[in-house]
C-alpha cells in the first residue's frame, strides 16, 4: 500500500529515515535546512550519487536565503524554478521516494506539503565499455554493455536515432526493485508480441531480481526443464541494433551486461555479428562452415558409434572407420566420459585466472588425453571424435544453445547404443519434434523451416546484400 505524505515534515522525514536506516546504513543520509523560511529535508545515497551534483545543488539552494516571509507560501514553486537539473519529477509517496533514494535519486521534502521532488543524479559505479569476450569479431566495433543500464541505453541511442524507438522503464522484484527496460521500434515490432512480453513484466511476483537476466528469462518464458533457449543473449549493442531494426524486442535488466532479444529461432541463433563485416559470399560461406560444425557436433560421435557396434554398415570405401583398439572400457562408456572431462576443462578454464588457462588447456587436452591412450583406458578414435565434436559445438554463436546441443547428442548417443540404426534414427526423430512443438513467445521454434518460408529460409543462410534489404514499416 503507498504512504501518503503529511504536512508534518518530521513525520515524513522519521519513516524515511527508519525505512532506509539511516544512522545504520553509513552511505544514506539526509540534510535538513531552512529555504525562504521553509524547513526542507534533502535524502540521498552518497555510493550511487554523484557528490558534486549534490553539492551544487545545496549550494543553488542556500543562494536563496531565508529571509522573505511573505514568500514562504509559495517555497515549494520558488525550489522548484531553482532545482538546476534536467531531470526532476514529483511525487507524493514516501515508499516510492525510499526506492528512488536506493536506486541513486536525490529526495527533497518541503515543510507543509504532501508532495516531494526526487531529481535524477545518478552515478552508479560500473567498468568501461569492452569488447564482449564471447561476441568478438576481427572487425567493427569494440564496445559492448556494462553492468550500468544508462550507460547501456546511451550506446545503443548512438546507433538508433529513430524517434520512434521505445525504451519503457519497469521496476521488477517487490524488494530489490530492479530495473527492467523493454526496448523496440514502435512501428516495426509484433504489437501482439509486445503485449504479451508486457503483461508478464507487469504480472512477475518475486521478491528479489539479483540474478538479473537469467531469473527473468525464466520467468517470462515459464521455462523448466527445457534446455533450449527461449530469447538469445547478445552483448554487443550493434547486433541489438540490427535486431530491433528487424522488429525483435529488446529486455534490458541493469546489473547484467547480457540483453535477451525475443522472439528467437533456433536457425536465429545461428548468425553471427562476424558474417556482417565481410563481402556477402564470404558471409554466407561462413554460415555454411558454422552450420556444418553445429551439425558435426551433433551427429558426428552418435553416428560414428553406430558403425563401430555395426560395421557391416559401412561401404567398402569406408571399411577404415572404427577403432584399431578397442580399450579396457566400453565404448558408450569412453564416449560419456570423453563429452564430460570436456565440460570439466571447460569448467577449469572458465574458473583459472587467465594467464593460467592456456596452460591448463595443453596438459588437460594433450597430456591427460594421451596418457589415456597409452594406458588403455580410451581409443584413440574416440579422442579423436571427441575433440573434433567439441570443437564444432565451440563454433555455435550462442552459448546456451551449445550447451543445449551437448545434452541432445547425449540423448541421441543413448539411443543409438540400444537401438542402434533405428536408436539413431528414433533420436534424430525425437530431437527435431521436440524442438519442432517450442515456441518463443508464439513464434515457432524450427521457423521458417517449420512452417517453411522459403524467402526466409534462403535469408537465414545466404548473407544477402545490406543493399537489397529492405525493412516493413506499418
Amino acid at each position: 500500500m503507498p504512504r501518503p505524505l503529511t504536512r508534518k515534515l518530521d513525520e515524513n522525514v522519521e519513516y524515511l529515515k527508519e525505512l532506509l536506516g539511516v544512522g545504520v546504513s553509513f552511505d544514506i543520509g539526509v540534510r535538513e535546512f531552512n529555504i525562504k523560511n521553509v524547513r526542507i529535508a534533502l535524502f540521498y545515497c552518497n555510493s550511487l550519487n554523484d557528490n558534486y551534483a549534490i553539492i551544487m545543488l545545496i549550494k543553488e539552494l542556500l543562494l536563496l536565503g531565508e529571509d522573505d516571509v511573505y514568500l514562504n507560501k509559495h517555497a515549494f514553486q520558488i525550489i522548484h524554478n531553482h532545482l538546476a537539473l534536467h531531470q526532476v519529477s514529483i511525487a507524493d509517496d514516501l515508499d516510492q521516494m525510499a526506492t528512488a533514494i536506493l536506486s541513486g535519486l536525490i529526495v527533497i521534502l518541503v515543510e507543509d506539503e504532501l508532495k516531494g521532488f526526487m531529481l535524477d543524479t545518478r552515478r552508479y559505479p560500473g567498468r568501461n565499455p569492452e569488447e564482449p569476450e564471447t561476441e568478438k569479431v576481427v572487425r567493427g566495433s569494440r564496445d559492448g554493455f556494462t553492468e550500468n543500464i544508462i550507460i547501456n541505453l546511451g550506446l545503443l541511442r548512438r546507433r538508433i536515432r529513430d524517434p520512434l524507438f521505445r525504451c519503457e522503464l519497469y521496476k521488477v522484484g517487490s524488494l530489490s526493485q530492479t530495473d527492467v527496460c523493454l526496448l523496440y521500434i514502435d512501428n516495426l515490432v509484433d504489437q501482439d508480441i509486445l503485449k504479451t512480453i508486457r503483461s508478464r513484466l507487469k504480472t512477475i511476483d518475486v521478491e528479489e531480481l539479483v540474478m538479473a537476466d537469467k531469473q527473468l528469462e525464466e520467468l517470462l518464458t515459464h521455462k523448466s526443464w527445457n534446455p533450449y533457449p527461449k530469447v538469445r543473449y547478445t552483448e554487443r549493442p550493434d547486433t541489438l541494433a540490427v535486431h530491433l531494426y528487424d522488429g525483435l524486442i529488446g529486455i534490458m535488466v541493469d546489473t547484467s551486461p547480457s540483453v535477451m532479444i525475443a522472439p528467437t529461432t533456433y536457425l536465429e541463433q545461428l548468425q553471427h555479428v562476424e558474417e556482417y563485416r565481410h563481402t556477402p559470399i564470404i558471409g554466407s560461406f561462413l554460415r555454411f562452415a558454422r552450420t556444418g560444425g553445429i551439425l558435426v557436433s551433433l551427429f558426428l560421435v552418435p553416428t560414428w558409434m553406430l558403425f563401430v557396434y555395426e560395421p557391416r554398415l559401412l561401404p567398402d570405401y569406408l571399411k577404415f572407420i572404427g577403432p584399431r583398439e578397442i580399450g579396457t572400457i566400453p565404448i558408450i562408456i569412453q564416449i560419456i566420459l570423453g563429452e564430460i572431462g570436456i565440460e570439466f576443462l571447460r569448467m577449469a578454464a572458465i574458473h583459472t585466472p587467465t594467464a593460467m588457462s592456456t596452460a591448463l588447456g595443453i596438459v588437460a587436452g594433450v597430456l591427460i588425453g594421451q596418457i589415456a591412450i597409452q594406458v588403455g583406458l580410451f581409443s584413440p578414435e574416440v579422442v579423436l571424435y571427441i575433440a573434433v565434436s567439441a570443437i564444432g559445438a565451440y563454433a555455435t554463436p550462442n552459448y546456451e544453445l551449445g550447451l543445449a546441443n551437448k545434452l541432445a547428442k547425449l540423448f541421441i548417443v543413448v539411443t543409438t547404443y540400444f537401438f542402434r540404426l533405428w536408436g539413431l534414427v528414433g533420436g534424430i526423430i525425437l530431437y527435431v519434434l521436440f524442438l519442432a512443438f517450442n515456441t518463443s513467445f508464439g513464434k515457432p521454434y524450427l521457423y521458417p523451416l517449420l512452417p517453411f518460408n522459403l524467402k526466409d529460409f534462403l535469408h537465414i543462410f545466404i548473407r544477402t546484400s545490406q543493399s537489397n534489404k529492405k525493412r516493413k514499416k506499418s
